[in-house]
């Protein structure tokens, strides 16, 4: 067919349908701009040759006329047309170069320069799934709000398998709460969650709880001064820790924030992080799997944290959902959060790249938090235990009866392999527990990670009293060195129920009861 027929019968075809590959429809006027070029006649390849050695490079009204979509298409044939003349094209074949990536998309699919934009092209409308993947709940009573979001994610057509754990409640996109497995190619950065790499860690010390109550103030002094909480909080005197001595440039993200990142290294953020002292109880059954045999069953002081990858982590999962979303423009309203990147392409390797990074550099906070307050304190380390939360991995697992490797991602769940050690905590003034995932299948291997929220930070704020706080704060032995309203103990479930509910996702192994706590004072917006 001749190109210049071939371009008239492409335009008429996109007119016709009122579609687009990325889902924006034309306007009137684009409409009649369309049979304007219906009725014109065909540009021989000598004018065009002359047209482009005239203009050079195509400016975004040109990019329109050849049918590029508004949105992310149109930067990325800005991009393309940049590396085009780069490599020593033509730029008088641009017209023609794109107008055939716009025609096939998919037979560039192959090419490095090309298949970025032809990608671009190839986004067809949402289409719902014939039948959800499968999925399964764990708990009763669960927020219908997350139950409906599960749902949704299971309708995503890269949706593999889901699940639903017991401490759920409303999300971004994904449940807190939630497990969704996709296919091996498709990463959803709201599925991960605003804080990559949320995680838990816990360190036993040789120390026997009992020494808690004659030393409250040197711990509280220890606590203060070895932590740092809130939005942008840093320590005067930068922390040290080999993570920063990684490849900050997997991303434009990290790259620019690689200093920030380091000014908050071994900090905490605001909402729900905490860093606490309390004690760790295992007994003569379980202290062999913990690797105690020597020291026994007990009570022992510990310290627990829980914070993610900070600011940078969360401009991380900003940058990327919104190049998701822009990719997926055709998503209904309900699943928008849920938009992914494939790791074929460059956003996705990026996304993945940085998200890793940022689970390190979330580890490290953590264990620079445990090795100051370690030193200040004075003793050794009997067990230590740590744990993402916010994450995505690629597994393998067992779906319709066949073995498939698929993206996991667990927002606010706990890795539950059979055998693999985790941390799920309670409230300021309920307990938290060791535990050793069982391996379930349906679970994808997961369990909750916590109690879960049951109200939000604005009606917390209008449901509590301090003082009625600290009351039940005292019944529980329990001292607070800095919190906010919107984090006491009645915003979240009962812990012994949530811990109930999934006793075939994993073992208890030891418990922890918290006694003096330090969490962002009052003010801070939420980062959890």
């Amino acid at each position: 067919m001749h190109e210049s027929l071939a371009r008239q019968n492409f335009f008429y075809s996109a007119r016709q349908h009122r579609a687009s590959w990325n889902g924006v429809y034309l306007s009137r006027s684009e409409n009649d701009k369309v049979n304007k070029h219906r009725s014109a006649p065909a540009l021989c390849s000598h004018t065009a040759t002359a047209v482009f050695q005239q203009a050079k490079i195509m400016n975004t009204k040109d990019l329109i006329r050849l049918g590029v979509p508004v949105g992310e298409p149109i930067r990325l044939a800005h991009e393309f047309i940049q590396n085009f003349i780069a490599q020593g094209n033509d730029g008088a074949q641009l017209e023609a170069e794109i107008f055939n990536i716009a025609a096939n998309p998919p037979a560039f699919f192959g090419d490095e320069l090309r298949a970025p934009l032809a990608r671009a092209f190839y986004q067809p409308a949402f289409t719902p799934r014939a039948e959800l993947a499968p999925w399964r709940q764990w708990g009763e009573g669960l927020e219908a709000g997350a139950v409906k979001q599960m749902a949704n994610a299971c309708a995503l057509p890269v949706a593999v398998a889901g699940a639903l754990m017991p401490d759920a409640h409303v999300g971004y996109g994904l449940p807190i709460g939630g497990v969704l497995a996709t296919d091996s190619f498709s990463v959803i950065p709201y599925a991960v969650g605003v804080d990559i790499a949320c995680r838990m860690k816990l360190t036993v010390y040789d120390r026997k709880a009992n020494t808690i109550a004659g030393q409250r103030d040197r711990l509280a002094n220890i606590i203060e001064s070895e932590t740092r909480f809130g939005m942008g909080c840093e320590f005067k005197q930068r922390r040290e820790h080999d993570v920063m001595d990684e490849d900050w440039s997997v991303s434009p993200v990290t790259n620019r924030l690689r200093d920030k990142a380091w000014a908050q290294l071994g900090t905490s953020g605001s909402g729900n992080h905490f860093v606490e002292f309390g004690a760790f109880t295992v007994d003569a059954e379980q202290a062999p799997a913990l690797g105690l045999s020597n020291e026994g069953p007990g009570e022992y002081l510990a310290l627990l944290s829980h914070s993610g990858s900070r600011g940078t982590g969360a401009q991380v999962c900003d940058f990327y959902s919104k190049r998701a979303m822009a990719r997926h423009a055709a998503l209904p309203k309900e699943l928008k959060h849920l938009a992914w990147l494939s790791l074929d392409d460059a956003d996705g390797q990026e996304y993945w790249a940085a998200m890793n990074l940022m689970g390190r550099y979330a580890a490290a906070n953590h264990a620079l938090i445990h090795k100051h307050i370690a030193r200040k304190l004075g003793a050794h380390v009997i067990l230590d235990i740590e744990n993402h939360h916010n994450f995505a991995w690629k597994e393998t697992h067992e779906v319709g009866g066949e073995q498939r490797e698929v993206i996991v991602h667990r927002k606010g769940a706990t890795p539950a392999g059979a055998g693999v050690l985790g941390i799920i905590p309670g409230s300021m003034a309920s307990p938290g527990y060791v535990v050793r995932g069982e391996g379930s299948p349906e679970s994808l291997t997961s369990a909750s990670h916590g109690a879960g929220r049951v109200m939000s930070r604005t009606k917390a704020m209008q449901s509590f009293t301090w003082s009625a706080v600290r009351k039940e704060l005292a019944a529980a032995g329990v001292e607070l060195l800095s919190a906010g309203l919107d984090e006491v103990p009645g915003v979240y479930k009962d812990i012994a129920q949530v811990m109930a509910a999934q006793t075939d996702l994993v073992d208890v192994l030891g418990r922890f009861d918290p006694k003096l706590v330090k969490m962002c004072p009052a003010g801070d917006r939420a980062e959890d």
